[in-house]
């Protein structure tokens, strides 16, 4: 039977939502194995929206699960209806929308709080010993969840040693990866990648989002096995 995966998603953007590279990397990485997608997003307001070109706020409001549903060409679901038991596994791209609009990381840094329903789903996800991969600066979602449950998650966001400071700070391990590799937490059943953290382009993104999704399938394959 195909796993059923999560893919948590947090706009379309770099600068204020999903980073799309790396979205579409991990959906392209999950059809090659022949892991069924289910595209979520909570159904919140974007803390802020970014023209893409000037890097400049815009004034105009938008919503988070709308802004997704552009990556997942429309076929989306709002995070608040979705269960653990409906999913094998879940797994997060980065972008700013992770650490701003999931998050209030991008304005707390180490003292951020997590959006309750994913807050919710990861730790339901976690009791059901089903795996969560996360790309990117998303790690630090399961550094303030996990850590703050005294988990002592070890992740991965590559080499930034401020951002690897804040994951520390949130009780968590920090392991400094390349662009290309992967950290697995096999008591967490946790995999990070630093994917645009210190990839520089979309192939090196490819492939360290490949890998993760390798490692996250495997997990999961683990456990309906078991």
């Amino acid at each position: 039977m195909a796993s059923r995966v999560g893919i948590l998603l947090s706009g379309c953007g770099v600068f204020d939502g999903s980073e799309i590279h790396e979205a579409v990397s991990i959906l392209i990485a999950l059809d090659r194995r022949g892991a069924q997608t289910i595209c979520i997003a909570p159904d919140i307001p974007q803390v802020a929206a970014v023209n893409h070109i000037t890097k400049q706020p815009e004034p105009q409001p938008r919503r988070v699960l709308h802004e997704s549903a552009r990556i997942a060409r429309g076929s989306i679901r709002d995070l608040a209806a979705v269960k653990a038991d409906e999913l094998d596994a879940l797994i997060f791209p980065g972008g700013f929308g992770a650490a701003q609009n999931l998050s209030t990381f991008a304005a707390d840094g180490p003292n951020c709080t997590v959006n309750p329903l994913v807050q919710r789903l990861m730790l339901d996800m976690h009791a059901a010993h089903k795996p969560i991969g996360l790309a990117c600066i998303a790690p630090v979602l399961a550094a303030r969840v996990f850590g703050a449950r005294n988990l002592r998650p070890i992740l991965t966001i590559g080499t930034d040693p401020a951002t690897a400071a804040a994951i520390t700070a949130m009780n968590a391990q920090h392991r400094n990866t390349g662009p290309t590799e992967v950290c697995i937490d096999p008591d967490n059943r946790l995999v990070t990648t630093p994917c645009y953290m210190t990839a520089a382009g979309p192939w090196a993104v490819y492939q360290g989002a490949d890998k993760m999704v390798e490692e996250v399938l495997r997990l999961a394959a683990d456990k309906m096995t078991s």
